[in-house]
């Protein structure tokens, strides 16, 4: 399937984005560049032989930190990591609902 101009403009106007002219061109050329490189990835000889692999590198290992605080360090402090809220109630940042 082939991105056309009239779906570039139906998604823009269901995201409430305005498009112009050569905004809408541009997007056409980046799906067709997209289009090309899956098709090229889809020409891959016996590719549907090869087992899909979680990581790129076959020895890799997730090393994760300890979420313990280092010797001699206290973290900070929380009215430090609280002064750019627009607004804190009991220590916690306040957000605004955003379901109803």
């Amino acid at each position: 399937m082939k991105f056309t101009k009239e779906m570039v403009l139906d998604y823009a106007d269901k995201l409430l984005i305005g498009l112009n002219e050569e905004e809408v061109n541009l997007v056409l050329e980046e799906f067709q560049i997209i289009d090309e490189t899956i098709s090229s990835v889809c020409d891959i000889p016996d590719l549907s032989k090869v087992e899909p692999m979680t990581h790129a590198l076959d020895d890799f290992t997730f090393v994760l930190r300890s979420d313990e605080l280092e010797d001699g360090k206290d973290g900070y402090p929380t009215e430090v990591l609280l002064r750019n809220a627009e607004k804190v109630e009991n220590d916690e940042i306040v957000v605004p609902k955003v379901v109803g």
